[in-house]
């Protein structure tokens, strides 16, 4: 399968770059991203794959290998996961999620990682199936479970167990597809699959097992043992044979992996056609720059400007937009455009000083104001009528404020701005180049709106400020006390605002986004078209509204 962009060093794209320019921070950023990514790819490590091998078992990234087609687009969701937590122990959150293709059909595909704590449960690992199963939920894909795992990862019950979205929200998920959504749900139990686990499988269309491997049952042979004094083994209990001749839990049993695998791709063909687009999709056509100029045009300190059409020419077909109100309120694009032949509402921020109309102050681009927030709400409401999804490019820095800004009505436009994207019914796909920071994150499309898909390039800087807003917001009334005294901060102070920059700069990156799943991947340029071209077409899969998690069809209760 093609593998997603971070797999692949940026050495050779960045060779067509110009050599008069000698940026290198998302260079150095995307590098950094990949030696991570291919880190936590090998899971619990070589060791913990050989075991898996010895047990006559492929490991979750080698059954996807198999499942999905070859030489196709992959999307992980949510690799980074817990990157930064549990001292590095839980690699991935021990799941696998992506979205890619089987017989050419849009699918997302849950397999437990065996080689990290034997596939067992963390609180993120919930995080990540629920992330996978509402991508699903959404856009009305078949979802696939390839289960290997044994439970709850038991030292942190507390935060799987109980809750609104601990465990047993999966298994609300599984019921809603199941009987009103009418998703297609396939689980292949391909190891253990143990306790409350086992309802997933249960709740699904299809049960697979793997004879010599799988054992499903809500207490294994020891639990047994103890619970009631019987001796029994796994294989006798709950194995592919027992549940498949015994209890009929099971709807079929074969010999492998790799049989298992072929089984699910069977099933798949099997389903009926998926409904045509509503959007018109064209044929694809490159765009207009090589996608490796970018390295070029983002800048090498995220507070100074670029060329937003540049950037756009690297993604759009043809670099062709057609501008929706070019000549007003600059400092936000607006557009009809293509995406690998789809039709799209393009709206990106501005970065850069925008010469106001009339000889009037300039403005700020990246920051969004009054008369540019209702230009983005009535481009929204168009491309809703339109049934047109909405790809949201964001470098926003925020809302103006001030005392103009404020006597314009910025609240009112802002909230305008706000309730015309939230309440859109079409897909939306956000991507952040730079900033998100702010009130204009959330009205960009910012996670809490549940867009279809959320990306970050690893430039992606996401939170309330930067690190020296925050200084001043914190420590400003000291320092003026200083100044207004003719004094300078001593050094304890300055450690103080040190580490306030510190943490900031810390919790702004993309990766710390990623780690807790406030962005489903950061990606690199080399793939965002292909990304973007897999997520559009995983969400046209469904033409009804795009709404929260899901929307139950009319009729069905």
């Amino acid at each position: 399968m093609k593998r997603s962009a971070n797999e692949y060093s940026v050495k050779e794209s960045s060779k067509s770059s110009s050599a008069t320019q000698s940026n290198t921070r998302l260079r150095e950023l995307t590098a950094e991203l990949q030696q991570l990514e291919a880190k936590l790819r090998l899971g619990g490590g070589p060791e913990k794959i050989e075991r898996q091998h010895k047990q006559g078992k492929l490991t979750a990234r080698e059954r996807l290998e198999l499942l999905l087609d070859k030489d196709t687009y992959v999307q992980e969701i949510g690799l980074l996961v817990a990157y930064d937590q549990y001292d590095g122990g839980a690699p991935g959150a021990g799941v696998v999620t992506v979205v890619g293709r089987i017989e050419d059909r849009e699918v997302v595909v849950v397999a437990n990682d065996a080689t990290v704590k034997a596939g067992s449960w963390w609180p993120e690992t919930i995080k990540k199936i629920l992330r996978a199963q509402e991508i699903a939920m959404r856009s009305h894909l078949p979802i696939i479970y390839l289960v290997d795992s044994a439970g709850v990862n038991l030292p942190y019950q507390g935060g799987v167990f109980p809750g609104q979205y601990g465990a047993s929200r999966i298994f609300y998920y599984n019921s809603l597809m199941r009987r009103y959504l009418r998703i297609p749900q396939i689980s292949a139990v391909m190891g253990p699959c143990i306790a409350g686990g086992a309802y997933l499988p249960a709740l699904s269309d299809v049960i697979v097992m793997v004879e010599g491997t799988s054992f499903m049952g809500l207490g294994g042979a020891n639990l047994v043992k103890g619970a009631t004094g019987q001796t029994i083994d796994n294989e006798t209990l709950g194995g592919a044979r027992a549940h498949n001749s015994v209890s009929g839990v099971a709807h079929y049993r074969v010999a492998d992996d790799q049989a298992c695998l072929a089984k699910i791709r069977e099933f798949v063909s099997e389903l009926p056609v998926k409904p045509s687009s509503v959007v018109p999709i064209l044929p694809s056509v490159d765009a207009a720059r090589p996608i490796s100029d970018l390295y070029n045009i983002i800048p090498e300190d995220h507070k100074q400007p670029y060329n937003a059409r540049h950037l756009l020419d690297c993604m759009l077909d043809g670099g062709h937009l057609d501008e929706f109100q070019a000549d007003y309120a600059k400092e936000m694009i607006t557009g009809h455009a293509r995406v690998c032949g789809i039709q799209v509402g393009v709206i990106a921020n501005n970065r850069g000083m925008i010469r106001a109309p009339g000889g009037g102050p300039p403005r700020f681009g990246g920051i969004i104001y009054t008369e540019s927030a209702e230009k983005v709400a009535y481009f929204i409401d168009t491309c809703n009528r339109r049934q047109t999804p909405l790809l949201f490019i964001q470098d926003v820095s925020g809302f103006m404020v001030g005392p103009e800004a404020e006597h314009s009505g910025i609240i009112r436009a802002g909230a305008r701005f706000v309730e015309a994207m939230a309440t859109a019914l079409v897909p939306k796909i956000v991507l952040t180049v730079n900033h998100a920071s702010g009130a204009g994150y959330y009205a960009m499309a910012g996670q809490g709106f549940d867009p279809d898909f959320i990306f970050s390039w690893p430039t992606g800087r996401m939170g309330v400020m930067e690190g020296d807003s925050a200084v001043q917001a914190v420590f400003g009334s000291q320092l003026d006390k200083l100044k207004k005294n003719e004094q300078e901060p001593g050094d304890e102070l300055e450690a103080e605002m040190d580490q306030v920059r510190e943490t900031y700069e810390m919790e702004l990156d993309a990766k710390y986004a990623a780690a807790r799943g406030f962005v489903d991947a950061v990606i690199t340029p080399e793939f965002t078209r292909d990304s973007l071209e897999l997520s559009l077409r995983t969400s046209l899969n469904y033409s009804g509204p795009h709404i929260g998690p899901f929307v139950l069809p009319p009729g069905v209760v």
